[in-house]
């Protein structure tokens, strides 16, 4: 059975698109991941995306999505509608909008008059680490993403309950096994003593 990080993964964002008239075609570009920019899970735990993380993965077959919806496809890097670059930024993204497709055209419209403007990408982590950062606060860094099957234009990114929860129990099993070896250490101690 696949750990929580090999599962498929939703992390959203609050990040500007842009619309693009090129005379025939239409595009939807922006940021769909944003490099140490902090993704909120609870209250003092959060995540970040470290430069780099999309290296190994934009090179797949990635599909640019209406909401997470996989019947709203706007294009597809197998494809050629869908361009995904890394920079030092994050994860940008162009998609070249079908005026063919209803939909399509009706998210172009609501993202160009600034109705829609935010994003999410779907994933699977292949590499993280867990940081402590004082006060009770902690962080997981997202090193390496793959394969990433996702990037989507949404309008209510919202973290994925399941997610959260996984991220909770990841946090639970830290303090477990801090617990454990505070426990283990505290018995050689005093064993050591007698």
């Amino acid at each position: 059975m696949p750990n929580d990080r090999e599962q498929r993964q939703v992390r959203c964002l609050a990040q500007p698109f842009q619309t693009r008239d090129a005379g025939n075609d239409l595009y939807i570009e922006g940021y769909f991941a944003v490099f140490n920019s902090e993704y909120p899970l609870w209250e003092g735990a959060s995540e970040i995306v470290a430069p780099g993380a999309f290296t190994s993965s934009i090179g797949g077959d990635v599909r640019a999505l209406i909401n997470h919806d996989s019947s709203l496809v706007l294009g597809r890097t197998k494809a050629g509608t869908l361009t995904l670059r890394q920079d030092d930024r994050g994860l940008w993204g162009s998609i070249k909008i079908n005026r063919d497709d209803v939909d399509a055209m009706n998210l172009y419209a609501r993202v160009q008059r600034g109705d829609v403007d935010q994003c999410s990408f779907g994933f699977a982590i292949k590499s993280e680490r867990f940081e402590e950062l004082g006060d009770g606060k902690c962080r997981w860094v997202i090193e390496e993403v793959d394969p990433l099957y996702e990037v989507s234009v949404c309008t209510f990114p919202a973290y994925e309950a399941t997610s959260v929860s996984a991220r909770q129990r990841d946090f639970a099993e830290i303090q477990q096994r801090r617990a454990e070896a505070w426990r283990a250490a505290m018995k050689n101690r005093i064993g050591g003593k007698s």
